[in-house]
């Protein structure tokens, strides 16, 4: 099932040539409300990159990027990669796995990358792993797999 362009923004992002949106258009709902405005795009590896731009409210009392929140971009990267380099059957799946690995802390005043490929798809499966990065920084690694259900 595409994502219908009533309720997915998914087009070129005018602010950041080369990068797509990767947004809802119903902003109460939890990508927008919580995690902002998002882009994604294709590396020259044939990684996809989803980037997040965060903000105070997504800092810890430590001052750093909170781990739901990277946790939260880890898992919308598993979608973003399977409609960007995938089948493109974002739509209608679900995760049923994730593994994750902090391995620093997320700088609040640079954009967070997850950074993510395809190992494997499957007619019902995709698993995938991926790294979250700010330049040359790690902040975490992790793998999934996403079930992948048919159109009703």
């Amino acid at each position: 099932m595409a994502l219908r362009d009533e309720v997915f923004d998914h087009g070129p992002d005018p602010d950041n040539p080369g990068w797509r949106n990767w947004n809802l258009r119903d902003e109460t709902l939890f990508n927008a409300a919580v995690m902002g405005k998002l882009i994604t795009r294709v590396d020259e590896d044939g990684k996809c990159r989803l980037r997040m731009f965060p903000e105070r409210r997504h800092t810890n009392l430590q001052g750093i990027i909170h781990g739901a929140i990277t946790l939260s971009l880890i898992d919308i990267a598993l979608f973003a990669t399977m409609h960007t380099i995938g089948t493109g059957n974002a739509g209608p799946s679900v995760t049923l796995e994730l593994s994750s690995q902090f391995i620093g802390g997320g700088d609040p005043a640079r954009p967070l990358d997850a950074v993510t490929e395809i190992m494997r798809e499957t007619g019902k499966l995709v698993f995938v792993r991926g790294e979250v990065v700010q330049g040359e920084d790690r902040v975490a690694a992790y793998s999934g797999i996403v079930r992948k259900f048919l159109p009703r």
